[in-house]
């Protein structure tokens, strides 16, 4: 196969991060066929032999695998493309080095392979003692390697350099006066091609006088290694959007151009069709008649990857979390839960009816809906591309950020506010909200989809977006009709905030930059427009093990909810003590005790969580203790003592209210300084995903953070270390041991 004339474009694995297994590059090879790619290059920077030990040679059985790919390549007429990054510490001057290094590339070539690569990137540019004696500089050091290794090899006619200063903002000073291009441009084999990346290293666009000017100081056209889909700098962040910013017309100034695409494998059927369609444009005759678009592209991908999902698994589709989990390997993090979700009800409750979506109620999914194009094109839109966010993405983050800084039009501060602007306001966050369900079905039909292998792929970032938007989705619904106290920081943020959406967070940070000094993708975005959402912890956690489609929701307290919480708080009693039911004569002492004061007295800063079942855990706050307390013993206890009269000659009445005036103690000063707030967290044993127990959480302190609190506090059993340990990883810190209100407990703070 010549490749000395023919344009290179097919896939790079070159990214950071586990390589990919055997059986799906055996699928690669079977979609570049398909869409008509060519070449595919093997650097996987993990790969131990490929940079880090490559002076080693391959084991028998590492060669059967090298030589199984490369015959499964030739199959598919592919041309495969063995890379070596030897530039970590080679020493360019060394012969033994270079006897190694042509060793190992003998060994390659010896299973086949015909197209070779050199890498040098990401590397220091220092030489060392003997190799500045022996070069004049790091690029002829460089040079020099590479024109005897392609040498040695007999002038493959496929064969690539990858240089240090491999996109513009790498060049001192710039492209066009780089001492280090001119010297590789001047001195390297005319046929040995040279790669490049764009003017960034992951480059929003490439343009004709970009890509003219490094052609002109290497005197060669390029061959682009294209980072767009890459992601393998940001864990929260997937790219699932159309090949784009590069017109198949820039094809006559380059050599090829290879993608290097996402680390998950099943995230990149899309970037990888839409590449074949952008190639196969470009070979077009009547190119006028047959201009690439990025919608029209991605419409057909979309298309063709529904049906891809539709068939059965295929063999080698199964991912890399999939072979840890068939393997029987269990998790013994809080955030364990069973594969599929349980269908039976809670002890006690029937299983509610299922009603429409509406405002702060559970969403619902359909078994079909979110499985079609809408469903899918909503995934893509919210894992779009580096430098943009889809459809779905921006009215999300839109209207976040135009509810938060308006949220003076429906705060009961405002009451004399015109009506019209409020019920504007209710109906952009029905909008939103409407988004945040669409995001909660999402999650359940990717769990519940036909691929497992594409589920495992993707359910990280789906999951991780899913807990977020619950967070969102509870706080602009907490928003309406609140009480904003005058140390509240939303009317100072009403002005701070023109953010469109359109573009990505590392924009606002300045046009030029590289999309990594920005984290999240729209995760990170709406957590950042959050009051708590510089609190990193908070949000940042590795998903469950074994993934489920059960649908939860978290809104503000209802009065209507009493009754169920009162239940639950029971119920927790009994499993934590085992002791019988209380009287029936009173069935309310547990919950007037544990969450009667919150609910009675500052309901606006309780948070409830409820899954398919019904409610399943709550988190009520206090923001200010010391006006709690007083108020307390103003209302809570005159009612509480004529609810529990002495007369009725109940023991354990009178035990309960002896123990409800025990909790009205008081807190420490040195305490409240700090953390003037309170919270207390309940939640049932038998929740699937207990990371929504965090997001319960995350919910309620990003309420007391919005309305000025600066720190909370909680009160933790020392025998609870479940409890301990998870508070403990939300950035709690202990604070008093022992003197808790004369009791036993440990309290855990942290500030907001």
């Amino acid at each position: 196969m010549d490749g000395s004339s023919e344009f290179l474009c097919g896939v790079v694995e070159g990214f950071y991060g586990r390589p990919w297994s055997m059986e799906q590059r055996k699928v690669l090879f079977q979609w570049m066929q398909r869409w008509g790619l060519n070449t595919y290059l093997y650097g996987p920077k993990d790969d131990l032999k490929h940079r880090l030990l490559w002076r080693e040679v391959y084991s028998p059985e590492e060669e059967g695998q090298l030589r199984t790919l490369i015959v499964e390549s030739e199959k598919r007429g592919l041309r495969f493309v063995y890379s070596l990054s030897p530039g970590q510490d080679i020493v360019f001057s060394s012969s033994c080095d270079l006897s190694l290094l042509k060793r190992k590339l003998r060994q390659v070539s010896e299973l086949g392979c015909q197209a070779f690569a050199i890498l040098f990137d990401d590397i220091d540019h220092s030489l060392c003692q003997a190799d500045s004696q022996a070069f004049s500089s790091f690029a002829h050091a460089q040079v020099s390697v590479a024109n005897e290794i392609y040498r040695f090899l007999g002038e493959p006619p496929v064969f690539l350099f990858c240089p240090t200063e491999y996109c513009g903002s790498l060049c001192s000073p710039s492209v066009s006066k780089s001492p280090y291009l001119m010297t590789v441009g001047e001195d390297l084999l005319h046929n040995i091609s040279i790669i490049w990346t764009g003017s960034k290293v992951i480059s929003r666009e490439l343009s004709v006088e970009g890509l003219s000017e490094v052609q002109s100081v290497l005197q060669r056209p390029p061959l682009v290694w294209d980072n767009l889909h890459a992601n393998d700098y940001d864990s929260r962040r997937l790219f699932l959007g159309p090949f784009k910013g590069r017109y198949p017309q820039l094809a006559t100034h380059l050599r090829g151009l290879l993608l290097n695409p996402n680390c998950e494998f099943e995230a990149n059927y899309i970037p990888l069709h839409t590449l074949g369609t952008w190639y196969r444009t470009g070979r077009e005759e009547k190119k006028e008649e047959y201009q690439y678009c990025p919608e029209m592209a991605l419409s057909t991908a979309l298309h063709d990857w529904m049906d891809e999902l539709s068939q059965p698994l295929q063999p080698g589709r199964q991912s890399r979390q999939a072979d840890q989990r068939s393997s029987g390997q269990k998790s013994g993090t809080l955030e364990s839960a069973n594969c599929h979700p349980t269908t039976t009800t809670r002890e006690g409750r029937p299983k509610p009816p299922r009603e429409p979506p509406q405002g702060d109620s559970p969403p619902t999914s359909s078994p079909e809906g979110e499985e079609g194009e809408e469903g899918i094109r909503l995934l893509v839109g919210l894992h779009y591309l580096p430098h943009e966010h889809g459809p779905s993405a921006q009215r999300l983050l839109q209207d976040l950020t135009w509810l938060k800084a308006h949220c003076h039009l429906v705060s009961a501060n405002d009451k004399k506010g015109p009506q019209q602007k409020a019920e504007e306001w209710r109906g952009r966050a029905a909008g939103f909200l409407g988004v945040c369900e669409e995001i909660a079905v999402l999650h359940s039909s990717v769990v519940s989809g036909v691929s497992r292998a594409v589920l495992y792929d993707l359910y990280p970032y789906v999951w991780d977006l899913r807990n977020t938007a619950l967070v969102a989705k509870a706080f602009i619904c907490w928003l309406d009709g609140r009480v904003l106290s005058d140390s509240s920081p939303l009317g100072s943020w009403r002005n701070c905030f023109h953010w469109c959406g359109t573009t990505t967070g590392a924009e606002l940070l300045g046009v030029e930059s590289e999309p990594w000094v920005f984290k999240g993708g729209v995760s990170g975005e709406v957590q950042m427009l959050l009051p708590i959402g510089s609190n990193s912890e908070l949000f940042s956690h590795p998903p469950p093990l074994f993934p489920t489609s059960r649908l939860y929701n978290i809104r503000p307290y209802h009065n209507k909810d009493k009754v169920e919480l009162y239940r639950m708080v029971r119920q927790l009693q009994q499993g934590t003590q085992g002791s019988p039911d209380s009287s029936p004569a009173h069935p309310d002492l547990i919950g007037d005790r544990c969450l009667g004061p919150c609910l009675a007295l500052c309901p606006e800063y309780s948070m409830v969580l409820e899954d398919e079942l019904g409610v399943c855990g709550c988190v009520l706050g206090i923001v200010d203790v010391r006006s709690f307390a007083k108020r307390c013993q103003a209302c809570w206890m005159p009612a509480m003592r004529d609810k529990y009269p002495p007369r009725t000659g109940h023991a354990n009445s009178q035990e309960v209210l002896q123990q409800i005036e025990g909790d009205q103690g008081e807190y420490p000063d040195s305490l409240l300084y700090h953390f003037p707030s309170q919270l207390r967290l309940d939640a049932l044993p038998d929740l699937v995903d207990v990371s929504v127990t965090r997001c319960l959480l995350t919910s309620l302190l990003t309420a007391l953070k919005a309305n000025g609190s600066q720190g909370v506090f909680c009160e933790v059993q020392p025998t609870d270390r479940m409890r301990l340990d998870f508070l403990t990883k939300l950035g709690f810190l202990e604070i008093i041991r022992g003197e808790a209100r004369h009791r036993e407990g440990v309290v855990l703070g942290r500030l907001l």
